[in-house]
């Protein structure tokens, strides 16, 4: 039996993960029939069902799906090869995918690859805002950032950040109606801003002093899916929130807010990036990280 043809294989991976003969065939630049007639051929060549179709929607198979699974990551590894050796001949170049949360976006991607972008105008960076546990292998990014306590043990890590610290703020006149809390408990009678998580819970907010840690579920009216709100809501007396320290300090020194709970608010590790071995060889890929190498000022140190 001959070998099926590498494009059909690719083919039938971007139908598989898109679940979708329309998306598959917009990204491959083809027609949605050529790319069906494709899959069929594959399919009678190697005399195994890899799809399920119906008029909604379309499947793998158990056939397919290991398929999938086999393949994917080779593919993936192929490229990566190629765009590294194409990297030896030219200037860094092509796109790189980062998943974060919004502070670290703010407060560290954004100003330091703002800087350095324009040294390499065939660079490109996608930063996609995300406060959950992306798995960046499968969803096909180049790196992730996370907390140092948060990281996984078979990813490449580099510190990008200094330690942090949370702040439980509000304004002083949602303070001249409550009395400020003086434990976390206190909390309960409080009107607190909640951050909604990407699974659906709400954020707790994390204590700790002399050895002793306590998680706080609070109530309250406002609730976001993103950090920067709750600093803006906190700022027009909507209640309390729980933010990272850098982010209150400017308007905890003007007056505009009052800190809370200090005392029970340690520092924990910075943030850090983290990617796949197989990344290491790509020339992009490095600009990105001695970009954001801390501290900033010695990027070519380790």
């Amino acid at each position: 039996m001959p070998s099926p043809d590498f494009n059909d294989l690719q083919a039938f991976i971007a139908v598989a993960r898109e679940r979708s003969f329309t998306r598959a065939a917009a990204q491959m630049g083809v027609s949605q029939s050529a790319l069906s007639h494709r899959m069929r051929a594959l399919e009678n060549q190697l005399g195994l069902r890899l799809l399920t179709r119906t008029t909604r929607s379309v499947a793998p198979t158990e056939a397919g799906e290991r398929l999938l699974q086999t393949l994917a990551p080779r593919f993936e590894e192929i490229g990566s090869e190629l765009a590294a050796l194409r990297e030896l001949r030219d200037k860094p170049s092509g796109l790189i995918r980062i998943t974060a949360a919004g502070h670290a976006a703010d407060t560290i991607l954004w100003p330091r690859l703002q800087a350095v972008l324009p040294q390499y105008p065939e660079l490109q960076v996608e930063i996609n805002l995300d406060y959950g546990f992306t798995d960046i292998v499968s969803q096909r990014f180049d790196a992730g950032v996370r907390l140092g306590e948060s990281l996984e043990q078979d990813m490449i890590a580099v510190r990008i950040g200094p330690d942090l610290r949370m702040a439980v703020v509000a304004t002083p006149a949602y303070f001249a109606r409550h009395p400020p809390p003086q434990t976390p408990q206190d909390l309960a009678t409080h009107n607190c801003i909640n951050l909604r998580l990407p699974r659906g819970g709400l954020l707790a907010w994390e204590f700790e002093r002399d050895g002793h840690a306590l998680n706080v579920h609070v109530q309250g009216q406002w609730v976001f899916n993103t950090s920067s709100p709750l600093l803006r809501a906190a700022l027009v007396g909507a209640g309390l929130a729980y933010v990272p320290e850098d982010a209150a300090l400017e308007h905890i020194a003007t007056g505009h807010l009052q800190r809370v709970l200090l005392d029970w608010c340690p520092r924990f590790v910075g943030y850090h990036l983290y990617y796949a071995s197989r990344r290491q060889s790509s020339r992009a890929l490095a600009v990105v990280v001695d970009a954001l190498r801390y501290p900033a000022s010695t990027m070519s140190s380790s």
